[in-house]
Order: structure tokens, then C-alpha cells, then sequence
């Protein structure tokens, strides 16, 4: 009889080779490893995935996917805020995968669904255009982000964690209270309009990847 498919190895696959790579990096996410660690073999994990960075692709869709379908059932800013820490600490070796070279190629190309539901949340709430509120919803990004982050690598738990995360909340809400208000202070250089985050194909960070942000801030130096 011919071999049935089963259809939770990808699933392995991509589990397996988030544990790999938030264990060792790159270094520990080779082929043989992730076939050996979702129980299957070498040939079969290349007949799903070309090498370790379609891998990588697969994983970072699959996470992007689960976060913005755990978020889009939330009913308020604050709801997605907790919604996205509490993914992010029960998903953690697939969220490090996530983030890890998400401001440049191909990750910033990317689809970021859950950057955007935040964003047009935001601008829904305080009005206008959601490219608006690309520098709070930075900010906003960057408290969500810190704090999984500094939770997972730290191992909080009990009493921490959870004063680690509402933490995080009254930060967030004092954030956004602060815009409602305009009482928000933005400090540093002006966002720049070449600046776009959360936009696929459209998306540049000036850091270097593409050239022209790298030369810019040379010339910068120099002065």
C-alpha cells in the first residue's frame, strides 16, 4: 500500500527548528538537525523546504499568522497588548525566530498583520491615517517586545512576571493617554518619510541593506 502522508510533520518541522534555532542560532539549524529533532529524515525535510531559510520563511508566516489570529479576536487596544505578550511567553522559541532580523530583508518584506491591526487601532482611536502613528506604534512595539523578551530571557515568574506584565500595560496605556492629550514628548530627529514599517514590499529602514542609509549616515560621521 502506498505511504500515507502525515500531515502534522510540517508542523514538527517548523516546531523543531524554532527549538534549534533559539537554542544555538544559526550554527544549530542545519537540515539534519531539524530532521532529527522532528523525527524524521534528512530527505524528506528537503522535499518540504529548500534549505534552512525557506525554513526560516515558513516559520516566521506561521508565527505572523497564529499572532494576528490570537490578537484579532481581542476587543480593545489594551486586550490586543496582553494578547500579544501572552503569545509571545507561550510561544516563545517560534517568537525569538520572529523577530530575529525582522528590520531587514527578507523579514521587513514580510507581511507584520499584527503590526498593522495595532496600528489601525491606534488611528482608529486618536484619528487619522494609521502611517500616522508609525513612531508610536514603535514605541508601542518596542514595550511589547522588551518586556516578552526580558520575561523569557530572564525567566520571570510568578509574582515577577505578572508585575512585569501589567507593567508593561500601564506603560502602554500611559503612552497613548499621553497622544490623546498631546502631552507626548517626541524626542530625537523628525520621522523621516522614507522611514516605512509594516508595509511589505514598500517597507525601508535606511539601515544599510539597500545602500543609501548606510552612505548617508558615513557622510554624517565625517562631519
Amino acid at each position: 500500500m502506498p505511504r500515507q502522508p502525515d500531515p502534522s510533520l510540517e508542523h514538527r518541522i517548523l516546531d523543531a527548528a524554532s527549538r534549534l534555532w533559539a537554542r544555538g542560532g544559526e550554527k544549530a539549524l542545519t537540515m539534519r538537525a531539524v530532521a532529527k529533532a522532528s523525527g524524521t529524515t534528512t530527505p524528506t525535510v528537503y522535499e518540504r523546504y529548500r534549505d534552512r531559510d525557506d525554513i526560516l520563511r515558513a516559520l516566521r508566516l506561521r508565527t505572523r499568522n497564529e499572532l494576528f489570529a490570537a490578537l484579532s479576536h481581542t476587543h480593545s487596544l489594551r486586550q490586543a497588548v496582553l494578547e500579544h505578550l501572552e503569545f509571545a511567553l507561550g510561544h516563545s522559541h517560534a517568537y525569538e525566530v520572529l523577530f530575529d532580523g525582522v528590520g531587514k530583508p527578507p523579514s521587513l518584506h514580510e507581511p507584520w498583520p499584527s503590526f498593522n491591526l495595532i496600528r489601525e487601532r491606534v488611528a482608529k482611536r486618536l484619528g487619522g491615517a494609521p502611517r500616522k502613528y508609525t513612531r508610536i506604534m514603535l514605541s508601542i512595539w518596542s514595550l511589547m517586545h522588551g518586556t516578552a523578551m526580558l520575561i523569557i530571557r530572564g525567566r520571570f515568574e510568578g509574582v515577577l512576571r505578572t508585575q512585569t506584565v501589567n507593567a508593561c500595560l500601564d506603560a502602554f496605556d500611559a503612552i497613548l493617554d499621553a497622544e490623546q492629550k498631546k502631552r507626548l514628548h517626541h524626542s530625537g530627529p523628525k520621522w523621516p518619510s522614507s522611514l516605512i514599517l509594516g508595509e511589505e514590499k514598500q517597507s525601508y529602514v535606511g539601515n544599510g541593506s539597500e545602500g543609501r542609509g548606510k552612505k548617508s549616515y558615513a557622510k554624517k560621521v565625517k562631519r
